[in-house]
């Protein structure tokens, strides 16, 4: 069992910045992989980042390269999200995600309980 706690939404005008945070606790070899989930209003769920835990790769949403970045502490409790540059199109609800591999990836995750991220312009 993975528990995922995220942190660290808001509000913002376009431009501005946010961090997300998401602490992980359990069982710790069901997380090599942990990333990040939205979710726009009419929309269906879109990664956004994912960080590969044992190798440190990171794979971004071209929607989001060169704006967001996905990092972890040295202990891999817990993963963030940085996010310059911000855009009204940004806005959703965002999901930590973690699982053991990528088989599934997106559907049999541990997921966070969700943090509303709103730009407005």
């Amino acid at each position: 069992q993975v528990q995922l706690v995220e942190s660290g939404g808001g509000s913002v005008q376009a431009g501005g910045s946010l961090r997300l945070s998401c602490t992980a606790s359990g069982y710790t070899r069901g997380r090599n992989y942990m990333g990040w989930f939205r979710q726009a209003p009419g929309k269906e769920r879109e990664e956004v980042a994912r960080l590969n835990l044992r190798s440190g790769y990171p794979t971004y949403a071209y929607a989001v390269k060169g704006r967001f970045a996905v990092s972890r502490d040295n202990a891999g409790i817990t993963v963030y999200l940085q996010m310059n540059s911000l855009k009204p199109e940004d806005t959703g609800i965002y999901y930590c995600a973690a699982a053991p591999d990528l088989t599934g990836w997106g559907r049999n995750n541990y997921w966070g309980q969700g943090v509303q991220v709103t730009v407005s312009s």
